[in-house]
């Protein structure tokens, strides 16, 4: 080809080469019709080879002027290298530059390949347990002594699950029978209600010396808000004869007369429960009475009255006790208003190791006697041994209702129109210990001094009566020095043993002896489970000689002197045991027997008064 139109052609295709890159550097286009591929500047490595290329081939024929187009190509050279020409006035000599690919990109997907795997549609989700983390409140110790163990609840034993209802009957030699019932709801802690029969018979060797003691009553307890309200109404009666008399010198016209005495007897009461709290304010109140009857015209009508309100702060009580006691006794001789209204203000004192009891006990006898009375009433309790004896000293005094209903219950042999007068205790002083020796033996031991105004004796009335009692009173002041003495050993939970002793020496005021009091009694009992089918029980009493005041008629008095004079006549004293043994069948039936006076010893409670004999009755119980 002619070297002209060889140098021709590629000056143009230099030119064709880098006109657009400056019309792009001067004029951009529009973004909306552009695609950004990269902004990246044009790869100068392909325009210097195309330049190198052109001018490194001879010029063979005419010689052309290039001057332009080198310049145009070096121009162009470093507006590439220098990312938009960091020298071109037009740009303002920025780093980076927009630029705009013309060539459509057509990119290359290689061809999908499928997933040869099923989803698994079945829930298999774990399980996963909640945790719970309590954190022990407790301080770590380091005390590496013995501790005390904490009381744990016993479990319930079979044979402690309690039954509601049981009956007994039973009988024996000497004619006797037996018989009590007893009823109640069950374990309710907001209610209780029961009721209980009880009956008692039997005949002596004498003529008519028989004896019968019928009880019925009725109880309910119910727990309100802070109160507890309970009451119980009580039926008693008690029946006999007449039938003593001087065995030494019998008769055959002696008919013994029949005595029996009925008690109608009720109570109910409002207390606070108890709350272990400090400062706490408690308060009760009680009203009870009765109505008293025998076989003749003695009657008697009480109702008692009586309450309490005690505040506490902290070791020191502060209180007011105080009843009203009215009282109608009456016979076919008298009808009597014997009433008594007491106020007890109190204060205590109670500490670690000792306890102080201070008031005083304010007593009016009103309605056909009328007295006023101020008596001490002071305790104080001493621990000398900690935890083991206590030193206790006492005093105090009060008034004595000479009562119709508790005379018949000392001696069922009274006859008609007893004599009423109170009696005063007016300071009664006692001093002693009472503590524990050793683990289950405890004991209480005590001397005292009474000062006694009017006390009542009991003493035969045979010439005016026949062979009934009446009741006289020691005028004056008497004295009674003493010492009480009582002892519980309970070793364990299957055996115990208990006692108490009583010493008295009387001086009297102006009869010549306690009339019918013995000076020593001893009482005491045992409770013996031999195992858990088995239970054996006793009783011992003793007493010691008493004596009575019988009158007598004078065969031949002297003038002037009365027709009768008194005589002293010992009534011996005595012991009398008795016990029982009960036989657990199971759960519900049982099996027992009792023996009275197992020692068959023949005394006298009272003057020609001999008591049964040896006695035994047996029978069964049940429970449901």
């Amino acid at each position: 080809m002619n070297s002209r139109y060889t140098y021709t052609l590629l000056t143009l295709l230099i030119a064709l080469y880098f006109v657009p890159a400056q019309a792009q550097t001067k004029k951009p286009a529009k973004k909306a019709t552009v695609k950004i591929a990269s902004k990246k500047p044009a790869a100068k490595p392909e325009a210097k080879p195309a330049v190198k290329k052109a001018t490194t081939k001879p010029v063979t024929k005419k010689p052309v002027d290039n001057s332009n187009l080198g310049d145009a190509a070096a121009k162009s050279l470093q507006d590439t290298t220098k990312k938009g020409g960091g020298n071109n006035p037009n740009n303002g000599g920025s780093l980076s530059e927009e630029i705009v690919v013309t060539t459509a990109y057509k990119p290359v997907l290689a061809d999908a390949v499928k997933i040869r795997r099923n989803p698994d549609l079945e829930d298999k989700v774990p399980f996963k347990a909640p945790l719970t983390y309590a954190p022990l409140d407790k301080r770590q110790e380091q005390n590496s002594e013995i501790r005390q163990l904490d009381p744990m609840k016993r479990p319930a034993e079979q044979d402690s699950v309690l039954t509601n209802n049981l009956v007994k009957v039973g009988a024996g030699n000497m004619k006797s029978l037996f018989g009590e019932a007893y009823f109640g709801n069950g374990r309710d802690e907001a209610l209780q209600v029961g009721g209980h029969l009880k009956h008692f018979s039997q005949s002596g060797s004498l003529q008519k010396q028989t004896e019968s003691r019928d009880e019925v009553g009725v109880f309910g307890k119910s727990v309100i808000g802070d109160n507890n309200i309970s009451g119980r109404i009580n039926y008693n009666r008690v029946g006999t004869y007449f039938y003593g008399y001087d065995q030494e010198a019998p008769s055959n016209t002696f008919v013994p007369t029949k005595q029996h005495f009925n008690t109608l007897s009720g109570e109910v009461e409002l207390a606070k429960n108890y709350k272990d709290v400090e400062n706490d304010f408690t308060y009760a109140l009680k009203l009870k009475g009765y109505a008293f009857s025998n076989a003749y015209a003695a009657r008697e009508n009480n109702v008692v009255i009586s309450g309490f309100l005690n505040q506490t702060v902290k070791q020191f009580y502060a209180g007011l006790s105080g009843s009203l006691d009215l009282a109608n006794p009456k016979d076919s001789l008298y009808n009597l208003n014997n009433s008594i209204a007491r106020i007890n203000p109190y204060i205590k004192f109670q500490g670690a190791n000792y306890k102080i009891d201070a008031g005083v006990n304010i007593v009016k006898e009103f309605g056909d006697f009328d007295k006023f009375y101020i008596f001490p009433a002071a305790k104080l309790e001493v621990q000398v041994v900690p935890k083991y004896v206590r030193l206790f000293v006492e005093a105090k005094g009060d008034v004595n209702r000479s009562s119709l209903r508790d005379f018949a219950m000392t001696n069922p042999f009274l006859g008609q129109n007893i004599n009423i007068k109170n009696s005063v205790d007016q300071l009664d002083i006692a001093a002693g210990l009472k503590g524990t020796i050793a683990p289950g033996l405890s004991f209480k031991a005590s001397v005292f001094r009474n000062s006694i105004k009017n006390m009542p004796l009991m003493v035969s009335n045979f010439l005016a009566e026949g062979n009934k009692f009446t009741v006289i009173y020691d005028d004056g002041k008497a004295r009674v020095n003493g010492f009480n003495g009582e002892l519980d050993f309970k070793a364990t939970d299957d055996f115990n043993i208990f006692g108490r002793a009583e010493f008295r020496d009387y001086h009297m005021a102006s009869e010549a002896e306690a009339w019918n009091l013995p000076k020593f009694t001893l009482t005491a009992g045992t409770a013996i489970h031999i195992d858990s089918k088995v239970t054996v029980t006793g009783s011992l009493l003793i007493r010691g000689d008493a004596y009575d005041r019988l009158e007598v008629i004078n065969p031949s008095p002297a003038p002037g002197a009365p027709g009768t004079s008194f005589v002293k006549q010992n009534i011996k004293g005595f012991a009398d045991l008795s016990g029982s043994v009960e036989y657990r069948i199971n759960s519900k039936f049982s099996v027992f027997a009792q023996a009275n006076n197992v020692l068959s010893a023949s005394y006298q409670r009272w003057l020609y008064y001999p008591n049964y004999g040896f006695n035994i009755f047996g029978g069964v119980s049940y429970a449901f």
